[in-house]
């Protein structure tokens, strides 16, 4: 048997500004974006390469959705992008305006830095070393 998470659901305030940021900031593909009624989409983004997990861009329909909308994870990095050149991506996110929470540092997992998405949400930018 094999099991795999196909999306995970971020609650965002607007599609569009959304898709825009993930896009243009991240470098993500847009997947799909397909309308299901009138204030819904199916919006599925995810990193240049990656073949089985994706975001799920949900809209807050509600109050309730709105009040987590940067806090899904209680302010802790809940979101990891991992990349094979950190530095090329560092470099390049930087200088499309993504917010970084700290400078970059080594651990003995590999290369780290937290940045923050346009609603707050806090992710790690990390590479591996080899055999981690």
């Amino acid at each position: 048997m094999k099991q795999f998470l196909g999306s995970i659901a971020l609650v965002v305030t607007d599609y569009d500004e959304a898709i825009a940021w993930y896009v243009d900031k991240l470098g993500f593909v847009l997947l799909e974006d397909e309308r299901q009624g009138e204030d819904k989409r199916w919006v599925r983004v995810a990193p240049p390469g990656a073949s089985e997990c994706a975001l799920l861009l949900a809209k807050a329909s509600n109050a309730r959705q709105q009040a987590v909308v940067g806090t899904q994870t209680g302010g802790r990095v809940g979101f990891f992008l991992h990349t094979d050149d950190f530095w090329r991506d560092y470099r390049r996110m930087a200088a499309a305006g993504v917010s970084f929470s700290e400078q970059p540092r080594e651990e003995a997992y590999g290369t780290v830095v937290v940045f923050e998405d346009l609603y707050g949400n806090r992710w790690d930018l990390l590479q591996l070393k080899s055999g981690v």
